[in-house]
């Protein structure tokens, strides 16, 4: 009888592992499921109900390692195991998922505890963590880059009017002109460069619906034929603390390289996806979501708003795609290169990150951003 107690008081305590964002689950020796958290159950797409009323044995593409541990477990053999697996995930014909299976002994001999973790997620989080570490390394470098470039350039332009003042040939006029110009061009480049670190951080209540309606607006502005925006809104996300300015330039800046993507396609010109909006089947989607329990920035949020840029242009090409968050990368002939680093400077402000997933016909940016 106390053994039943003392099980039943586990299985009550098991509720503590639905605030992990890793699968779990409470498994018999024999393969039979008597709990799972809910990190698994929304993965699998299959309810917690259903879980427990099978085998652990069905979850896997190939149970037979599965099978081996818990036998070795089982005969007190071994006390932990790893091993990698196939997730089989529903509905049907769902991608199976690639996990890292860690098998433990608990302190019930016929009670196993199973621990799977996202092989991607592993791989996402590494990432995540090279990526911020580059952005920090970038923003410092270009912002004293930029304040080395400021000082002498007031110079050149300074000496450039005053030699236009003295001279009085027309073709050296223009030649002081050019200098000018090209001054006031890289200034221009130069503000663009500071404008994260001088720009205050203002904060206040956003709707996140504000900032996409507003964005939205900008480019149907802009684009008053051939693009369609399609919104699709979770409305029942909370508003956050956090600038709206900010993250509506942030919105604004991937959803502008989205459409010149859609406007001019590939400089090959033999894609089908070239020139989206001159046919007019160029597609634009704005949408929101809540990510529950969600770790990224290798912190573990309880709710977190999950914003995609979806559009349907060319894809991010292979060549940059692992570095299109930098400064001065850009697949668009003439494209400065900034618009995606300063994107990702507003995002990491709100404590969030982007990330960007590309395919012909397919191309996703999605920013995270912690809510209360």
């Amino acid at each position: 009888m106390s053994d039943e107690r003392d099980a039943g008081a586990g299985l009550r305590s098991f509720e503590a592992f639905d605030q992990l964002a890793t699968m779990v689950a409470l498994v018999g020796t024999d393969g039979r499921c008597l709990q799972v958290n809910s990190a698994l159950e929304n993965t699998m797409g299959v309810s917690r109900r259903a879980l427990q009323r099978g085998s652990a044995l069905d979850w896997l593409a190939d149970s037979q390692q599965l099978r081996e541990t818990l036998d070795l477990v089982a005969r007190n053999q071994v006390a932990t195991s790893r091993f990698d697996a196939l997730l089989r995930r529903q509905p049907a014909g769902s991608t199976d998922l690639p996990v890292h299976a860690i098998v433990n002994q608990t302190e019930w001999p016929d009670r196993v505890l199973v621990e799977l973790i996202e092989i991607e997620q592993q791989i996402r989080l590494d990432r995540e963590e090279r990526t911020m570490g580059l952005a920090q390394a970038n923003k410092e470098l270009v912002r004293n880059l930029a304040h080395e470039i400021k000082n002498p350039l007031g110079g050149i332009r300074g000496a450039a009017q005053l030699l236009a003042m003295e001279v009085t040939s027309r073709e050296l006029t223009e030649y002081t002109q050019v200098i000018i110009h090209e001054a006031d061009r890289l200034q221009v480049l130069v503000d663009r460069l500071l404008a994260p670190h001088r720009r205050p951080h203002v904060v206040a209540d956003v709707n996140i619906h504000e900032v996409c309606e507003r964005v939205r607006a900008l480019i149907m502005a802009e684009f008053p034929r051939g693009l369609e925006v399609l919104r699709d809104y979770d409305t029942s996300l909370p508003e956050f603390r956090g600038d709206r300015e900010q993250l509506i330039q942030a919105v604004l800046n991937i959803a502008h390289n989205a459409t010149q993507a859609l406007s001019t396609g590939p400089a090959s010109g033999d894609s089908p996806y070239t020139g989206r909006i001159a046919r007019g089947d160029a597609m634009l989607t704005l949408r929101t979501r809540v990510a529950r329990q969600a770790t990224f920035g290798r912190q573990r949020f309880r709710l977190a708003l999950e914003l995609h840029i979806e559009d349907n242009g060319p894809g991010v090409h292979e060549d940059i795609r692992e570095r299109i968050f930098q400064p001065l990368v850009s697949g668009r002939e003439g494209g400065s290169g900034l618009g995606l680093t300063l994107a990702q400077t507003f995002v990491q402000q709100h404590q969030g990150t982007i990330e960007c997933e590309s395919v012909p016909g397919h191309t996703v940016f999605k920013i995270l951003i912690p809510l209360p």
